[in-house]
């Protein structure tokens, strides 16, 4: 048996550690260096995917061979071709979109105003705008006939109708439909000219928007006056969603709007609005001139409505709610005590629809069933945030509470108030599913 000193088994030890040391790090050079090439790609290299045929364009970077190669000019040829002189060409006239033969055509024949009894019919003039009807694709022919009167002063022709788009062959019926695939479908409209170019119609993308931008401007009207009645209503749900917008100072960016949502929960009148930001300012300026009662959730933007007088600011029992539920893993006990006395409110207000639209019956049962489990509520959470720590989430739950506690409990003062904000967060969801 071979005996090995104590110092060289040492040193062959160190040397076996050295070496997988060495083995560590050429391994991590390695990676390291990879992870430096795709980055370089994705900073500097092109975009495409395309397969290349085995240059290595690291080599033509270094003008080696293979570059002076692929440098060498290509071979030529000459072109000739013929085209009128400048100046002598006919003016291209503005081109409409042709409709193809195969769509059904619905002809709408005007005659003139005045009475062309006696007059010769001399002709007539056709104008064609694409329409849709149920989903499917038509063209509303429109023909006006031509007489020449028999003073021989002029001629007679009906009038034609006025058309949503000036000079457009765009019909009101598919404005409509673009504009509802638009924001009720969430189909964007580069999409609806592929759909539509599968039915053999060719609309082009900047004719969409051409169109939706006149739809827009006809539509500012209509808008103002949606609004002005939605503010005199005398009670309000407000709310704010997210949305990612493309930015027009960096092309391919976004950044973060917001859609602040208003809606009359009686009449189920609802207006959003578009706003770069979620300060409080968008909400003052829209409502500056309303007076009455404002539901909301807890967003602190909306508290600067306490100090408006005319105002009164109610809360939503459904964000409440959803607080003890997120509790329920921190403190079971307290959490569910507080779910089963909302339960027991919600209990109220399914029997109260029954009696709508009697808002005073509304408000008589809130009265005599609501009142009492509310005051037994504000009983218990006083009780308990003494007893839980402040940045539990119990504690947290119960803070909130307490500090919306006076708009909480107003809804029972009106029958038409609603115990929650759920009617407007449902009108935002069709907003949440389309931009996922």
């Amino acid at each position: 048996m071979v005996t090995i000193p104590l110092v060289v088994y040492q040193g062959m030890l160190d040397e076996q550690s050295r070496s997988r040391q060495v083995i560590d790090l050429q391994y991590r050079l390695l990676k390291l260096e990879q992870h430096v090439a795709i980055y370089k790609k994705m900073l500097f290299g092109s975009k495409s995917e395309r397969f290349t045929g085995g240059v290595n364009q690291d080599q033509i970077a270094l003008d080696l061979d293979l570059a002076q190669t692929l440098a060498s000019e290509p071979p030529v040829e000459t072109i000739t071709y013929t085209r009128p002189k400048s100046g002598t060409e006919a003016k291209a006239g503005h081109s409409r979109v042709e409709f193809p033969s195969n769509l059904p055509r619905k002809e709408i024949i005007i005659e003139p105003d005045e009475d062309v009894s006696g007059c010769k019919c001399i002709g007539e003039e056709v104008t064609e705008v694409l329409a849709v009807r149920r989903g499917e694709y038509f063209v509303k022919r429109i023909v006006r006939r031509k007489y020449a009167r028999v003073s021989g002063d002029g001629i007679a022709i009906g009038k034609l109708p006025l058309l949503p788009i000036y000079k457009g062959n765009a019909d009101f019926t598919l404005l409509a439909c673009i504009i509802i695939a638009k924001y009720i479908d969430h189909l964007p409209l580069y999409r609806q000219a592929q759909m539509m170019k599968r039915s053999g119609i060719i609309i082009t993308e900047s004719t969409m928007v051409g169109w939706f931008r006149a739809v827009c401007a006809l539509l500012e009207p209509l808008y103002a006056l949606h609004k002005a009645r939605l503010l005199l209503s005398g009670y309000i749900q407000a709310d704010e969603t997210p949305l990612r917008v493309l930015s027009r100072d960096v092309p391919g960016a976004t950044h973060k709007g917001y859609l602040w949502v208003y809606l009359n929960p009686i009449t189920g009148d609802v207006i959003f609005e578009y706003r770069h930001g979620r300060g409080q300012e968008g909400p003052m300026e829209f409502l500056k001139d309303f007076k009455g009662s404002l539901q909301t959730d807890g967003y602190a933007g909306y508290n600067v409505f306490d100090r408006d007088k005319d105002i009164r600011l109610l809360a939503c029992m459904a964000h409440t709610r959803r607080k003890y539920t997120d509790s329920i893993d921190n403190d079971r006990e307290r959490a569910e005590a507080m779910l089963t006395m909302i339960k027991q409110l919600y209990a109220i207000e399914r029997n109260a629809k029954l009696l709508s639209p009697d808002f005073d019956a509304i408000r008589e049962l809130r009265q005599k069933e609501a009142l009492p489990v509310l005051i037994e509520m504000e009983t218990w959470l006083k009780k308990n945030l003494m007893e839980t720590l402040p940045k539990s989430n119990i504690g947290q739950a119960i803070a909130y509470s307490l500090n919306l506690w006076p708009r909480l409990i107003r809804y029972i003062e009106d029958g038409r108030y609603q115990i929650d904000n759920n009617l407007i967060e449902n009108s935002i969801r069709p907003i949440a599913i389309g931009y996922v």
